[in-house]
């Protein structure tokens, strides 16, 4: 079994977000770096699969140089491979991001290296555009789940599960196949300090890929506005005591 997870590098969403002066870019002065949700449990996925039937799992990702420290993280946690599209400093919509990661595939099929099974996040945690996986899908002519929670291997397919409104989505794929799976899906484990340095020793591929223009084009970041919250004062002492009651009758409560 040959798994494909593609990942992306984006900024750590625990904190407050800035924008840079020219409203084109995150400024990232004070945020780490990570990957989503979503592609924790798909890397965390792809493992689990090789370790129960066997195979190898490679973890790709587009991004700056810097972005190899994803890719160690995950290699870390027990990806064989890891494989660097280098952006060269342009700005990847997920039309060109698609077609980046088709041609490697492809260029990787042709020296005999297929892959069984292709482990996208739903989303990306930044731009959040739902695309990639299915333009994918589309451009190698291969089935795909959206929304996975759940997943089983066996006889050559695949038995991806989604949540529906009071119960699942069940979708039985012939594979090869391409996934797009949701945070919740398993619990990524920990990477070992064994992990960890072995990681470090690791080459990763570099692949300069073809970039595409004609595609989406960023022209501004917005920061969406923070909830507004107000404070009315009812009274001061016991003459706030009847307000009190009427706004707790308004509420029903008495």
């Amino acid at each position: 079994m040959e798994i494909l997870v593609c990942v992306k590098r984006v900024p750590a969403t625990g904190g407050r977000i800035t924008l840079t002066a020219d409203r084109r870019d995150i400024d990232t002065s004070f945020l780490g770096f990570t990957v989503s949700p979503h592609e924790e449990c798909a890397v965390e996925e792809a493992v689990r699969v090789v370790e129960a039937h066997g195979g190898s799992v490679t973890v790709l990702t587009l991004g700056p140089q810097e972005a190899e420290e994803q890719l160690r993280d995950a290699l870390a946690l027990g990806a064989d491979d890891a494989v660097l599209l280098e952006a060269g400093g342009r700005e990847w919509d997920p039309i060109a991001t698609a077609e980046a990661i088709v041609g490697t595939i492809r260029a990787r099929a042709d020296a005999g290296r297929a892959y069984d099974l292709l482990l996208f996040g739903n989303e990306a945690a930044d731009s959040g555009d739902h695309q990639v996986p299915v333009r994918v899908a589309h451009a190698l002519g291969l089935p795909c789940v959206t929304g996975v929670k759940s997943l089983e291997i066996g006889g050559g397919t695949a038995v991806a599960k989604r949540e529906a409104d009071g119960g699942w989505d069940v979708f039985e794929v012939p594979l090869p196949a391409v996934l797009s799976v949701k945070e919740g899906m398993n619990l990524p484990r920990f990477p070992s300090v064994p992990g960890r340095l072995r990681a470090r020793k690791r080459t990763i591929e570099r692949v300069a890929p073809t970039w595409r223009a004609g595609g989406l084009e960023k022209i501004r970041l917005e920061v969406p506005e923070g909830q507004v919250r107000g404070v009315e004062v009812l009274g001061d002492g016991p003459d706030a005591a009847p307000k009190v009651v009427e706004v707790l009758e308004g509420m029903g409560l008495v």
